[in-house]
């Protein structure tokens, strides 16, 4: 078959360690051979990270800004044992942290679902989308190591000069103390983006917090959310018997485990990083989890919602075999590819990524599947394939769509 062509590039983000070396095997071996792939390619590999000062993460998302679709390989954020291992200038912050700042961008993280790959929840029927407030709360917190005895305050000095104080804490030995915020502009932001979403998706929309504990922080994001819905988007959801709805986040908690599914469930930035492993866990594996960043403007960044599988990698560099997930990998590649096509009006990338979609996911039914696949399947015979391996199966079947 003639390749497709594209006419817009997409941004491409390359990645670290395992999901790295399958990234390469992808484009390799599922995507190269059929599209004539136009890209503008940005290392974030974290020695390339340390080299440029993280400029290039910056870099990647201004592109992201001018093309409108990005796609991602999961990235190392460093810690203090990572500082050491990569002789690192310092430690740098989360790339995805500072991509989801420059897009203000909304999270969106969906589990894949496949026969054969029973929900740990016996009630979920469909899947459950994470909408991820990405922007402020406790990944842009400041962090103070309290020596001893001594007055914790918050203190905001306005434009004027105008000082308000609230005592934290009275400190009778020594503490810590973290200071967060938000901006109301943000938190608008990520209404509006989740609205809009379940209205693209025609699915209902649960919004969670702790408003009665946290009266003015919590509280904001319940009232904007409100407000917003009121006067931009009730109408809508009327026409479309859609529901929105708020709620605390313990009772959210409670409600989605006895769900079906179908819906999207909207959550503050920490809660909807812990709920989204939470929920594609319970659908069967971190490794089948989708996640898109979209912003307000209409902006797309795919990629998977796993790390980059360290322990895989470190016996890959010994030579041994692995056999590692690549799902929601190939899933960032469709995602952007489909939302490529569809901006520019190329049916046929659309469709090729949908192929490669049913590909994958007919590779898995038919019992051919990685390591961590096999060991929670339903299916009664299973073949257990290495990394390349797998990919390898979903060419043969994606041939046989094409």
């Amino acid at each position: 078959m003639e390749k497709i062509k594209m006419t817009t590039p997409l941004v491409e983000m390359d990645g670290d360690e395992m999901t790295r070396i399958l990234w390469k095997m992808i484009k390799d071996e599922l995507l190269l051979p059929y599209i004539d792939l136009k890209t503008e390619y940005y290392d974030l590999g974290l020695e390339y990270r340390n080299e440029t000062n993280d400029q290039v993460t910056v870099d990647s998302a201004n592109a992201t800004l001018k093309y409108g679709v990005a796609v991602k390989c999961a990235t190392i954020t460093p810690n203090a044992a990572r500082m050491s291992e990569y002789d690192l200038k310092e430690m740098w912050k989360s790339p995805n942290g500072t991509i989801r700042a420059i897009l203000d961008g909304t999270v969106f993280r969906t589990p894949i679902v496949v026969k054969g790959i029973e929900p740990c929840v016996r009630n979920w029927e469909k899947p459950i989308t994470l909408a991820r407030h990405a922007y402020g709360d406790v990944y842009k917190n400041a962090e103070i190591k309290i020596p001893g005895a001594g007055t914790a305050e918050l203190v905001f000095t306005a434009e004027d000069g105008t000082v308000t104080k609230e005592v934290i804490h009275q400190f009778k030995g020594a503490g810590i103390i973290q200071g967060m915020h938000n901006t109301e502009e943000s938190i608008g932001s990520f209404a509006r983006a989740c609205f809009n979403y379940a209205i693209d998706t025609k699915q209902d929309l649960w919004f969670a917090t702790k408003d009665t504990i946290s009266k003015k922080y919590d509280h904001t994001f319940k009232d904007i959310f409100e407000e917003i819905y009121e006067q931009e988007y009730k109408a809508k959801f009327e026409e479309l018997g859609i529901e929105y709805f708020y709620t605390l986040i313990d009772d959210a908690v409670a409600r989605v485990m006895k769900a079906k599914g179908g819906f999207i469930w909207a959550c503050k930035n920490y809660d909807g990083d812990v709920m989204s492993d939470m929920v594609s866990s319970a659908f069967g594996s971190l490794a089948m989890m989708t996640s898109v960043l979209v912003s307000p403007t209409g902006v797309y960044e795919y990629e998977a919602a796993h790390g980059t599988v360290q322990r895989h990698y470190y016996n890959h560099l010994k030579g041994q075999e692995t056999s590692t997930n690549s799902v929601a990998t190939i899933f960032a590649w469709t995602g952007a590819l489909k939302k490529r096509g569809e901006l520019d009006q190329i049916q046929e990338l659309a469709d090729f990524a949908d192929k490669l979609e049913k590909a994958t996911l007919h590779t898995i039914e038919q019992g051919k599947m990685t390591k961590d696949l096999a060991l929670i399947t339903s299916l009664k015979e299973v073949q257990v394939l290495n990394s390349e391996g797998f990919i390898k199966a979903v060419r043969e079947e994606l041939e046989k769509s094409l």
